[in-house]
Formats: structure tokens, C-alpha cells, sequence
């Protein structure tokens, strides 16, 4: 049996939430209905397997609530319902093609992932609710988990970056991983956003990019061989990086020949053979191995 989405709901008008119910099919979500924001956040925070969705009304609640949610690291897909038929602020005025919300909408730094990661619809779209989940599915995993969503110097806590990236990362391999068990989400996945691709990005973020690229392969490379319960989990990790990127597998080898030679020095240095270093050619085949399983599934099959 293919794995359902879960999705979370936290709509303070009973009527819109019984609406919301009816066309989302048993057989496809799972769905949590939360009328309170209290209950709504430790459900979100303690839940062992994050929801795949997020459906929120638009109220004055909202913006501190995204805020909250942002600061404590939970990235998820986000569709924002909007009651009122009467959007007097031009900026949020509603299109047939809802698209990704208004950057004014919400402030701070969680305007500038949410700008990018939630579509907005009104009541009348209700009906094609389970279209604008696939929307906001695509607009989260297009998301690069390396190219900063958010102007490092607003940033009041450099820790809450770090989490946040790390958390996004996490978050798009887990549902991608889902998403390939369903028919109806086959290929969302691979709508990679070309500006994230590492051929675009300029020089500044190139070398930003491949400094963390090279740090992440070192270490799974120093734990490749010890009992690190996280070896599989940090893999996926750095493919995820490679894939969004767009990085070719010639410059994963490059980045192993480099890292070989570098810790060849070092042996060499304290006295001691480097012929251990041959062993790392595992690690090297798991790598690419992943990698190009990616690539592969990329390819638009055939219909």
C-alpha cells in the first residue's frame, strides 16, 4: 500500500475545517484537524513523523505563528487559506494561479523562506485544495538547501540559519523519499530550480558552496569505517547538496582525489603508510553510486 500524505491543519473556523475535510480523500492524506495554536505547535514539535503539508487560515494569528514555527526550525510545505473575498491591500490581491505568497505578508526572516515555500489560495479555491498541496509540495523541494533563503545579515542568531538549512535538507530528502512511492507525485522531486545550480550561482556562493560540500564529504569520509548510526543519513545528505546543485560526478572524484591527497600528506607527515587510503575507494563508489541513482530517476519516463 503506497504511503499517504499527512497533512496538518490548524483552521480556527470549524466550517472552513469540515469544508477542507471533504475533499481531501481518505485513500490519499491523512488528515489532522487543530483548532487551537497551542495544541497545533506541540503537535507539530512532538510528532515523531513530521506532516508532509502544512494548511493554515489567514488571520491576525498568522504571522506570529509562522515566525514561531520558522525560529524553531520547522520548514515544511505551507498553503495559507484566506476567508475574506475583500483584499484591500493590492499586494495580496488573489489570482486565478495562486502563486507563492506576498513577500509583505509576513516579516522578518521567515518572509523570505515562506515567500518562496507557500502558496496562498481563497475560499473559493477549496475545491482544488489536493492541486495547491502538489503546488506547495513543488515549491518546497525546488528549494535549495545550500543557497541561502535569507540575507545572512538579518539574521539576529547565526544558529538559527544553521538549523534551519539543516532542517530544510532534511526535510525535502524525507518527503522526496515518500513522494517516489506515490504515482501522483512521481517526478516532483526533480523540478530543480536552475538558478540553484552550481554553474549559476556566483563566484562567492561557488566557493561557499563547495567549502561545505568538501567538509560534509571529509567527514563521511572519517566515519565511513566506525559504527556511526548517521553514515547512511549524512550520505543522502550530501547527494541531496550534489543533486539540487546540479554538481557533476567528475567533481565528487575531484573533491576525493583532493581529500586523499591532503590526508596522504598528513600520513606521510607523522611517519605512516598511506596505503589505507586505498580502502577509501568505497566510500568514493557509495557516493557516485547514489549520485547517479539520482540522475537517473531524474529522467522523465516514458509515458
Amino acid at each position: 500500500m503506497r504511503s499517504r500524505l499527512s497533512i496538518f491543519t490548524y483552521l480556527r473556523s470549524e466550517l472552513l475545517a469540515q469544508s477542507l475535510s471533504q475533499y481531501l480523500s481518505s485513500d490519499r492524506y491523512v488528515l489532522t484537524q487543530i483548532y487551537s495554536q497551542q495544541e497545533f505547535l506541540r503537535k507539530v514539535e512532538q510528532e515523531h513523523q513530521l506532516p508532509d503539508c502544512l494548511i493554515l487560515q489567514d488571520d491576525p494569528q498568522l504571522l506570529p505563528l509562522l515566525t514561531q514555527l520558522y525560529q524553531q526550525g520547522t520548514l515544511l510545505p505551507l498553503v495559507i487559506v484566506k476567508i475574506s473575498l475583500e483584499v484591500k491591500d493590492s499586494s495580496l490581491i488573489l489570482d486565478p494561479n495562486p502563486t507563492s505568497i506576498a513577500a509583505n505578508s509576513i516579516s522578518e526572516d521567515a518572509s523570505l523562506f515562506y515567500q518562496n515555500a507557500a502558496v496562498r489560495i481563497s475560499i473559493t479555491q477549496l475545491s482544488e485544495i489536493p492541486r495547491y498541496i502538489d503546488r506547495a509540495i513543488t515549491l518546497f523541494l525546488e528549494l535549495s538547501p545550500r543557497v541561502p533563503f535569507s540575507d545572512p545579515s538579518s539574521m539576529s542568531d547565526d544558529t538559527i540559519e544553521v538549523k534551519t538549512q539543516t532542517f530544510l535538507q532534511e526535510q525535502q530528502h524525507r518527503l522526496a523519499e515518500k513522494l517516489r512511492e506515490r504515482l501522483g507525485y512521481l517526478g516532483v522531486y526533480y523540478k530543480r530550480n536552475p538558478q540553484n545550480f552550481f554553474r549559476n550561482l556566483s563566484s562567492e556562493q561557488k566557493h561557499e558552496f563547495l567549502d561545505r560540500l568538501k567538509a560534509d564529504y571529509r567527514e563521511i569520509v572519517l566515519t565511513y569505517f566506525s559504527k556511526d548510526d548517521r553514515l547512511n543519513q549524512k550520505i543522502d545528505e550530501f547527494v541531496n547538496q550534489a543533486f539540487f546543485c546540479d554538481i557533476a560526478v567528475t567533481q565528487i572524484v575531484e573533491i576525493h582525489m583532493e581529500l586523499m591527497d591532503d590526508l596522504s600528506k598528513q600520513l606521510k607527515l607523522e611517519g605512516r603508510s598511506d596505503e589505507i587510503l586505498l580502502d577509501y575507494r568505497l566510500t568514493l563508489i557509495d557516493v557516485i553510486a547514489h549520485l547517479c541513482e539520482m540522475y537517473r530517476r531524474s529522467i522523465p519516463r516514458d509515458s
